[in-house]
């Protein structure tokens, strides 16, 4: 009777060892899960939810091209496909007018890609030329020579024009040939760091001093204009 006595208290020891260690295992597995699920969250970006007070940001449009590391503290340019980074600016779309918006992405892909070879003069108006209807330009706000704002097709065009003046200012190798400032203040970037654009009046140009070709990168969402500066 004793035999058997001592033979069910083992067993029941066993047992309870056996289900307090099962247990404690499937908790720490569902812990971890719940960890690499935030940490997936932590690492995702989003251009829309930059602060409010956004002007210049290195991080938008590396995104795709790199891997996150929670680690790195580097600034060394990137390398691309597109050739190797020299600057970059990016400011805040303010304006929720449709037209303004219609007229800044047909201009930011007219820019995009453009070459400046070497001691070769940019010229914005050159490049983008008139802005029509035929084109696809609506009518938007602009400022009249006098700081009236008014309707006028292509309104939206300077903030592409300001955007890439302050890229190109971060190139001291790129000397600029002609800026002008607008009759009145812009929202977009700070007094002073403006460049008007008027087809056939007013034009914003730099020289590529370089021995080598800048590529101009432009990209515009609902909210910002990023211009890339890339050597090639």
């Amino acid at each position: 009777m004793i035999k058997l006595m001592k033979k069910k208290i083992i067993l029941f020891f066993l047992i309870l060892f056996t289900t307090v260690c099962f247990s404690g295992c499937s908790k720490n597995e569902d812990t971890n899960t719940d960890i690499n699920e935030v940490d997936v969250n932590r690492t995702s970006y989003d251009i829309s939810n930059l602060p409010e007070n956004f002007i210049d940001n290195n991080i938008i449009l590396e995104n795709n091209n790199t891997t996150n590391n929670s680690n790195s503290t580097s600034t060394t340019p990137s390398k691309n496909s597109e050739g190797k980074l020299l600057a970059q600016f990016s400011t805040r779309i303010y304006s929720k007018d449709s037209a303004r918006q219609n007229n800044l992405e047909i201009t930011s892909k007219a820019l995009n890609g453009t070459i400046v070879k070497p001691n070769e003069t940019f010229s914005f108006t050159k490049t983008i030329g008139p802005s029509t209807s035929s084109k696809g330009y609506e009518e938007a706000d602009v400022y009249d020579t006098n700081g009236n704002k008014i309707k006028g097709y292509g309104g939206g065009n300077c903030q592409v024009s300001s955007t890439l003046y302050n890229a190109v200012q971060k190139v001291p190798s790129l000397k600029i040939v002609e800026r002008h400032e607008h009759s009145n203040t812009v929202p977009y970037v700070k007094e002073g760091h403006d460049a008007a654009v008027a087809y056939g009046s007013v034009d914003f140009k730099f020289k590529n001093t370089n021995n080598y070709s800048i590529k101009i990168l432009v990209e515009t969402s609902k909210k910002y204009v990023v211009v890339k500066l890339m050597k090639i």
